[in-house]
Formats: structure tokens, C-alpha cells, sequence
């Protein structure tokens, strides 16, 4: 079964994320080629329901900037497509979980790997490709590597248990959500940016900075994906409007709207995310609140900070095409939304 390695942008492509593909082109086409290889087992249902999740695609961008950062760097080894595939490993273990705690029916357009296999199998299945992370990561010897990576799981794995806590809770206040996905989301980010200067034998500052880059992007892309799930520009990405909405999700955007509203409006959110209790046309409501109360616009430009952060946190690495790539990546990652 082979892993598309094509990255593109949305219609027309992302300059930004073609010139990110050929940077770390090969070694990309060699992370798949470990992906592959690591994800067999002789329990034929680990392959199928793994390879489901895996060929669906997605941009494979955590660990493009894994092996982004250790061209930064100057890496010329191979350590970083192992553990590049790790990374991917983690994040995909990590999608897995999601979908049947949200209990989700699709997965980037596809039916997810919970509604084909059901619950136990996703979870159990989530579990072995962690177990492969942490093979990958034991194998490539570096204590540092295994505490950067290690403490990124069990991050991640606190921000689940903290978006479980918030589900539904149209009390979630600004902070608190933003600690959900700086866990969630921000964590394996850094961790992915971070460990590319581990491996390039960087001193501490480097690897501190690409920390604070791959952190701040990670939170200026779940803020844009919390855009993009009430913006037109999700039907030119071949998505669909409003599946937080339907899901009952708390975001950024429904914490703003909510707070800045009236009673009337928090009757409404209510009624709607706490107790799933929709009709046709909440959703039409939903988007005229976000609009009324400039909660889009205002979502977009805390993630316009988030990126301008992380394109800063390079400014003390070497200069050079890498770092010219991995900040245009930023910026288009957060204007994609428009």
C-alpha cells in the first residue's frame, strides 16, 4: 500500500508548502517509505485499519518540520527520518483517539477508522502505532530525543483529558481553551521542530528556538482550523461547514461569541452544543453570532500573533533557504483560511 507524500495547498497548491515538499523531498519519500514498513504487523486488521488512517493523507507537515528543522541546522545524518515517522506515528495515534472520543463518523471526507472498525479496534490499534513511536524512538539511542518526544505524549494525552473535561461546556473560557490546544495541538509541534536540532548537535538556544517556532505555529494552526470550520473557504478545501458545530465542539470562536452575547444568544448555545439539540437553520444562527460579535475576525488575528511569534523564534537561526521556507509555511498556513 503506498503513502501519497504529495503536499498541496487547496486549489491552485501553496508556493510555500511546494518549496517545503522539495526541501525535505527525499527524505520525505523516505519517512513514508519507514511509515510503511513499521506500521505491518501479522495481525491483519493493525495493517488495515493503520493504512486506512495513513493513506488518507494530510498534509504530513509535523514531520516535514522535523526533517525541516535539521536542515536548518544543517543535519546531514539520517536519524531525523526515523524519527520524523515517530512524530507522524504519535500524531496519527492521536487521530485515532480523537474520533472515537468526539465519536466521529469522518476523517478528512472519508468514513474514519472507528466507523469502519468500530471503537475498541481504533483505540487498541491507536495504542500500537504509539508502541511504534517509541521503538523508532528507542532506536535512534538519544536520551534527549526520547525526553523531548516522551513528555510530548504524555502531553498530548493530558490536553485529550482536558478537551474531554471542556466537551459540550459552553463555559470554557478563553484560557482554558487555549490550554487545551496548546497540549493537544502546540505540543508535538514543538517537540517536532525541536528534536531536528537535537539531532544536528545544536546548542540549547537553537533547539529552544525551534521549540517557541514549532509552539507557536502549532497554536496559530488550530486557531485557523477553528476558522476555517465556519468559513466558506472549507467548500474549496472539499470540506464542509459547521462540523464542530454539529459535533457540539467548543472553540475559540463559540468561546468568544458566547462570552461577548446575551442571554438570548447563550440560550441558543446551549441548547445547541450542550445539548446537541439543533434545527435546521442553528447553524445560519450560529455563523450570524460569530459574525455580529467579530469572533472569526478576532480568532484570526490571536493566530496572526501565534505566527508572527513563531517566524520571530527563527530570526536567531542560521539564515538561508530553510528558514526562509519555514516562515513563508506559517504564513500560508494561516491565510489559508481565506
Amino acid at each position: 500500500m503506498g503513502v501519497a507524500a504529495t503536499v498541496t495547498g487547496g486549489p491552485g497548491g501553496g508556493s510555500s508548502l511546494e518549496a517545503l515538499t522539495a526541501l525535505v523531498g527525499d527524505d520525505l519519500q523516505a519517512v513514508n517509505a519507514v511509515i510503511v514498513s513499521r506500521m505491518q504487523s501479522p495481525v491483519a486488521m493493525i495493517p488495515q485499519l493503520a493504512g486506512h488512517v495513513v493513506a488518507a493523507g494530510g498534509k504530513r507537515l509535523r514531520p516535514m518540520l522535523t526533517l525541516a528543522s535539521a536542515h536548518l541546522c544543517g543535519y546531514r545524518g539520517r536519524r531525523h527520518v526515523g524519527l520524523a515517522a515517530s512524530v507522524e506515528f504519535i500524531h496519527t495515534a492521536t487521530l485515532l483517539h480523537d474520533d472515537v472520543v468526539d465519536d466521529s463518523e469522518l476523517r478528512r471526507g472519508l468514513a474514519s477508522a472507528n466507523a469502519v472498525w468500530g471503537n475498541k479496534a481504533s483505540v487498541l490499534v491507536g495504542d500500537f502505532l504509539f508502541s511504534r513511536a517509541f521503538e523508532l524512538m528507542v532506536e535512534d539511542g538519544s536520551l534527549d530525543v526520547l525526553r523531548i518526544l516522551s513528555r510530548a505524549s504524555s502531553v498530548i494525552a493530558e490536553g485529550e483529558v482536558m478537551q474531554l473535561m471542556t466537551a459540550n461546556d459552553t463555559g470554557t473560557d478563553q484560557t482554558a481553551y487555549l490550554d487545551v490546544i496548546r497540549a493537544k495541538t502546540a505540543e508535538l509541534f514543538a517537540a517536532a521542530c525541536e528534536i531536528g536540532a537535537v539531532v544536528a548537535d545544536r546548542p540549547a538556544a537553537d533547539a529552544a528556538a525551534l521549540q517557541r517556532y514549532g509552539s507557536n505555529f502549532g497554536m496559530a494552526f488550530q486557531l485557523v482550523d477553528d476558522v476555517l470550520d465556519y468559513s466558506a473557504r472549507q467548500m474549496t478545501l472539499g470540506k464542509t461547514i459547521g462540523d464542530d458545530f454539529r459535533e457540539g465542539k467548543i472553540t475559540l470562536p463559540v468561546v468568544l461569541a458566547f462570552q461577548r452575547g446575551d442571554e438570548d444568544d447563550r440560550v441558543f448555545w446551549r441548547r445547541t452544543l450542550e445539548d446537541l439539540d439543533q434545527a435546521p437553520g442553528d447553524l445560519d444562527r450560529a455563523m450570524e453570532l460569530l459574525k455580529r460579535h467579530n469572533a472569526l475576525t478576532d480568532t484570526m488575528a490571536m493566530a496572526r500573533e501565534y505566527g508572527e511569534r513563531a517566524v520571530a523564534a527563527l530570526s536567531t537561526l542560521p539564515p538561508g533557504a530553510p528558514r526562509q521556507i519555514m516562515g513563508e509555511v506559517v504564513d500560508f498556513c494561516v491565510e489559508r483560511a481565506f
